[in-house]
């Protein structure tokens, strides 16, 4: 593969702030995301980005938007690319922290998270999709010397960024990436 491939997380939402599990649940930037998107756009305006794959959803999709305006790129939706479902679990405050909350297996020791939540995603859905992704969309255009963005969320950029540094599942979460942060993959 002679193209680059990078990623990046969408900026803050409310429910970022106050610690609420977001998952697929469609939640608008907040004026603090806005602004890390405009810094971003302003900190990454010389990397080079032949096309960006985004996820349909609105903080991810005003992301791209704002990191790219002015610049040729076009950006793709593809559903695949949409953040991780948790099912019952959207919505809940501190999902992370409480002992008794399932979803919190997912945070703390992925490789454990064997059962998707009811009404979520499992571990091999999320690996799954984003995998096929890859697979169809991603590496031929890295092959024709193409760089690649794509702007997503938490657990789908991990999905990504796992399968392609071939990590185990325990290390899903080692090269967390944090809002607005440009990551060079390959």
């Amino acid at each position: 593969m002679s193209g680059s491939l990078y990623i990046i997380r969408h900026g803050r939402t409310d429910w970022n702030d106050k610690h609420i599990l977001q998952g697929k649940t469609d939640i608008p930037l907040n004026e603090t995301g806005i602004k890390m998107a405009e810094d971003a756009a302003a900190k990454y305006k010389d990397v080079h980005f032949d096309i960006c794959f985004c996820s349909p959803l609105q903080r991810a999709k005003k992301t791209a938007e704002i990191l790219l305006e002015g610049r040729d790129i076009p950006i793709i939706y593809d559903e695949r690319l949409r953040e991780m479902n948790f099912g019952i679990y959207e919505g809940v405050h501190n999902s992370f922290e409480d002992p008794n909350c399932y979803i919190r297996v997912f945070f703390k020791e992925p490789e454990n998270y064997l059962e998707a939540a009811e009404g979520g995603e499992s571990m091999d859905d999320l690996m799954g999709r984003t995998g096929e992704f890859l697979k169809e969309k991603v590496f031929p255009l890295l092959d024709e010397g193409k760089d690649v963005l794509i702007v997503g969320h938490g657990a789908m950029n991990s999905a990504i960024i796992t399968q392609i540094r071939k990590l185990p599942i325990k290390d899903f979460w080692k090269e967390g990436i944090e809002n607005c942060e440009l990551k060079k993959l390959i």
